[in-house]
């Protein structure tokens, strides 16, 4: 019989810590949430990660009680240099301790003693009981629970190595001492934390040394008199003080617990999360993303939990990285990563706690640059540098507008310099020349044999451009060796500094302020300037040493950042830089016509509804809806009422013409607001054209995000979204070419399968879904018709997402044993695509991510989890994510291949987008055949895979008329 496991959380320590280790969160009423929103991202994930929480089903959160407790009585200096609880802090324990309770975990406090009492006392009783302890703390003192039914763990060292799980062994091994005598170490050294005196001069090795030759605290005070020395008479010094030290630090484990004696299993049983409570307290905080995830299950009949990201609100400035992902594990890590002191900021020198490795130095020690001959000292030194860290400060986000405000360069860690530019505020100190200064740096910044290295370098190439530079030299970037090594974490300096450096970094908002009253970069007064800005280049410069070793040592990780990032960066701060022309007037015209059919539909609406309404309001539309019309509720809304979600229409509109109306007019209204409307606006003053921004560490699989404006998301299944790519235009003489990869992911599913069907489909060039239709349907391909090739298309591609028989028979609209059926003749017709799927699930559950072709990591948080849906979208997301992480790979280094092409040949072709798996070219005319040749031999060359690539070109005027 498995022996039960109880899990029990030192939830004073955790929520200690989450305050110290996120930024100052708030909700909409200005009241502090830091604390808590770090506190719940650990819980919800001890909960469900069974490789923490060793599959407990009885667990409890044990809080401080407020008031003084025995050990205040024993000893009144007890915790006397303590701060008091900060105001900040005290605030949120209420709200803390009712979501620990709506989340469905078993909460104590019991007062006059502390949570380290609870917990032994719990732990006792557990194990009286044959359960095993499981400690969730970072906490030395619990060290003497430590005995083979009780272990400890500590979350707080992740991101060190291994989650720390102290059994007697490592007990031992970490202090020198075994767990039963881990009282009388503390005893002997002391415990500055709760201000208890220990032997004067006796440090952990003394201790140790003591406890190894006499055994015991007692055999130690009987033989005093025998040691010498300075320790021996301090020792003997504190004789009549150790027992009382010893009571001091020594756990209780008989403490009366009312209720839990009698109830043991009820009291400490995990119960379900009280949801319509979370929905209210996530409210009053603010916590946007989870309120969303609880307003789905309240919605949801079998009130399962959707799938996705859980902490996606803000935690902080983003310097400049384009990679802000907004996942549990970036709380759990913030947590991880907490110190103690909150951060403070010092003109000139920047305080901060040294990394686990001890190698980090601790400080940043800033300069300013004011005068010529300091310049020259820096110019120097960037001169005979191995490896430079250079970022820059400006006056905008936007990388086609900013201006350059100042510099920042390091070269060893511990110490930068900021060479301010162009601030402007009264009384700013005499600054040198812009002009001059870039002129003087311009050499170095063009010279590709000075290696550098920036985090986001993307931009800092685009803000050099806007002054006549072109930035050469790019060696390393750290915002992609973040997303090469964690894809799944964020990847903005900050973050990154506290999860690897143990180091928090100054904010921008600490300079600049927030909100309406925030100023720009150029406003704030050099005393503040100059360590903010310094310490972004010296804390890349470590974190570039912190990170690329680790990439390094691995063949694959090195090939990815190697061979596919850094170069893939370059291209697409070209790609960037040339812009897309459009032709505005199209769209205006587009814009009215969407306009007057919007009118029409809206018109069709009040006929069907029976009476005007605004189609825009869910409220009204639900009136009309579910009341007057009587048509049947398919969903409900968190707040109980009827929802008319897409998903509801879409369901709704099979049968009912209102919703199928609705439905068209949301359609045009989004392609009027998001494309027709705003493309327009966002052409750039003097180039003419759309620039839009390439974010390379978004999805953990790789593939590109478009922002501002986002060119991958133009919809192309209805005449009007169409229409849309008819206004990306070519100029006068030129001509726009699309080559796209031809059924890549299908083609990739081949190739890691080693299926022998699918690899001979392709191999002689058949119709892959043709093929696969002759397959399942049995007959022969030249009698398979449009239906069972339609059926076909669908399970390829609905396999490659991990489909399941019921959403293949939703997709198709058939019964689902008819859908299972088709599955099962898929499989029996290509057993490598089924076994690999077995083996993807299998490898990523042991692993914790799975792998592209070309060694890039695919993590995958959820792969474990004992939630059900979660667990099986984490599944499906393994077996797709190698083949969309492949093809991501592939189109990347299909970029640079074509790229290195085009700039060795002095082409005039230039690539202006990247669509999923196609590339994009504007294209004078008497190049068209060099590139609808060329092009498509080099994407096809850049891998050889057990299948051939095709690439199909495409040529017209205008986007659409390319395809």
């Amino acid at each position: 019989m498995t022996k039960r496991t109880l899990l029990l959380v030192d939830g004073s320590s955790y929520l200690f810590r989450a305050f110290h280790a996120l930024p100052d969160l708030r909700n909409q009423a200005g009241e502090p949430t830091g604390a808590i929103y770090g506190m719940v991202g650990m819980l919800r994930r001890l909960r469900t990660d069974r490789k923490l929480n060793d599959g407990a089903t009885l667990a409890a959160v044990v809080f401080d009680a407020p008031g003084k407790t025995f050990r205040d009585d024993l000893y009144d200096q007890y915790k006397a240099n303590r701060a008091a609880t900060p105001e900040d802090l005290a605030r949120q324990i209420p709200l803390i301790h009712e979501i620990v309770r709506a989340m469905g975990w078993p909460l104590l406090m019991i007062p006059g003693v502390e949570a380290d009492d609870v917990i032994g006392t719990l732990a006792e009783m557990a194990h009286a009981r044959g359960i095993r302890t499981l400690v969730s703390t970072g906490d030395k003192d619990m060290a003497q629970l430590v005995h083979e039914h009780t272990t400890l763990f500590n979350t707080m060292t992740r991101d060190n190595g291994p989650i720390e799980r102290l059994d007697a062994q490592a007990v031992e091994a970490k202090f020198g001492v075994p767990p039963e005598r881990i009282v009388d170490y503390l005893a002997l050294v002391g415990d500055t934390v709760d201000n208890v005196p220990g032997v004067s001069k006796c440090g952990p090795k003394t201790a140790v040394k003591w406890l190894q030759q006499y055994g015991s605290l007692e055999q130690i005070m009987a033989h005093a008199d025998e040691i010498k020395g300075v320790v021996g008479q301090n020792l003997r010094d504190a004789l009549d003080w150790l027992p009382t030290a010893r009571e001091l630090v020594t756990i209780r484990t008989d403490v009366e617990l009312p209720g839990v004696g009698d109830a043991f299993d009820e009291t400490l049983t995990w119960n379900d999360e009280r949801l319509a409570e979370l929905r209210e307290l996530f409210t009053r905080a603010g916590f946007r993303t989870w309120l969303k995830d609880v307003e789905r299950r309240l919605g949801d009949e079998g009130g399962d939990a959707a799938s996705g990201d859980e902490a996606d609100e803000t935690a902080g400035g983003n310097r400049r990285a384009d990679g802000m992902h907004g996942q549990e594990a970036a709380i759990t890590d913030a947590i991880a990563r907490a110190g103690g002191a909150a951060a403070s900021t010092y003109v000139g020198e920047r305080q901060a706690t040294i990394g686990p490795s001890g190698n980090a130095p601790a400080t940043t020690t800033a300069e300013c640059v004011l005068d010529e001959a300091t310049l020259e000292a820096w110019l120097a030194r960037i001169d005979e540098a191995t490896l430079t860290a250079f970022d820059t400060e400006t006056t905008s986000l936007d990388p086609m507008q900013a201006e350059i405000v100042g510099v920042s360069l390091a070269v060893e860690a511990g110490a930068a310099c900021y060479i301010p530019l162009a601030h402007r505020y009264a009384g700013v100190p005499d600054q040198l020349s812009r002009a001059g200064v870039l002129e003087r740096l311009r050499p170095w910044l063009t010279d590709a044999t000075r290696p550098k290295v920036g985090q986001n370098l993307k931009y800092d190439m685009h803000v050099l451009e806007n002054h006549g530079i072109r930035l050469a030299g790019v060696a390393h970037d750290t915002l992609l060796q973040s997303y090469v090594l964690e894809a799944h974490r964020p990847h903005d300096m900050d973050s990154m500094a506290r999860r690897h450096l143990d180091r928090d970094t100054i904010l921008y908002t600490d300079v600049a302020g927030k909100g309406a009253k925030q100023i720009g970069f150029d406003e704030v007064a050099l005393e503040q300037a100059t360590p903010y800005a310094a310490e972004d280049a010296d804390v890349t410069l470590q974190l570039h040493q912190h990170l690329f070793p680790q990439i390094a040592e691995d063949a694959g990780l090195s090939r990815v950042y190697r061979d596919i990032e850094l170069p893939t960066m370059l291209v697409l701060q070209r790609i960037e830089r040339n812009g897309v022309l459009i032709d505005p007037r199209l769209l205006e015209k587009q814009s009215h016509e969407l306009g007057k059919g919007m009118q029409a539909i809206e018109l069709k609406a009040y006929e069907a509804a029976g009476q005007p309404f605004n189609l825009n309001s869910p409220k009204q539309l639900g009136e009309i809806l579910f009341g007057k019309l009587a048509l049947p509720v398919v969903k409900k809304t968190a707040s109980g009422g009827a929802s008319t979600d897409e998903e509801v229409l879409t369901k709704l509109a099979e049968d009912y013409p209102l919703p199928r109306l609705v439905l068209e007019y949301r359609g045009l209204s989004k392609l009027k607001s998001t494309y027709t409307d705003k493309l327009p606006k966002m052409i750039h003053p003097q180039t003419g054209r759309v620039h839009t921004n390439y974010s390379q560490a978004t999805a953990v699989t790789g593939r590109l995000a478009s922002t501002d404006p986002n060119l991958q998301n133009i919809p192309v299944r209805t005449p009007e979204g169409r229409r849309i790519r008819e206004a990306f235009v070519a100029p006068k003489g030129s001509r726009i070419v699309s080559c796209d990869y031809s059924q890549i992911e299908l083609r990739i599913m081949a190739h890691i399968s080693a299926d022998e069907g699918l690899r001979k489909a392709f191999a002689e060039g058949l119709d892959v879904h043709r093929a696969t239709a002759a397959e399942v349907f049995s007959v022969p391909l030249d009698a398979v018709d449009s239906e069972q090739r339609r059926v076909a298309k669908v399970i390829n591609f609905g396999l490659i997402y991990g489909m399941s028989a019921f959403g293949l028979a939703s997709n198709l609209g058939i019964e689902r044993d008819a859908a299972k059926l088709y599955i099962d003749r898929y499989f029996s017709r290509y057993p490598g695509v089924a076994e690999y799927m077995a083996r993807t699930r299998e490898l990523a559950k042991q692993q914790g991510y799975v792998e592209t072709v070309f060694g890039r990591r695919l993590w995958l948080a959820e792969i474990n989890s004992p939630n059900g849906p979660r667990r099986q979208a984490a599944e499906r997301a393994a077996i797709n994510a190698p083949m969309q992480g492949t093809a991501a790979d592939l189109i990347k280094l299909a970029m640079v291949a074509v790229q290195q092409w085009l700039a060795s040949e002095e082409m005039r072709s230039m690539i202006i987008m990247q669509v999923h798996d196609e590339l994009v070219f504007e294209v004078p005319e008497g190049e068209l055949d060099a590139i609808t040749t060329r092009v498509p031999e080099l994407m096809c060359g850049v891998a050889e895979l057990a299948v051939p690539l095709v690439v199909e070109p495409g040529v017209g005027v205008n986007w659409e008329a390319a395809h």
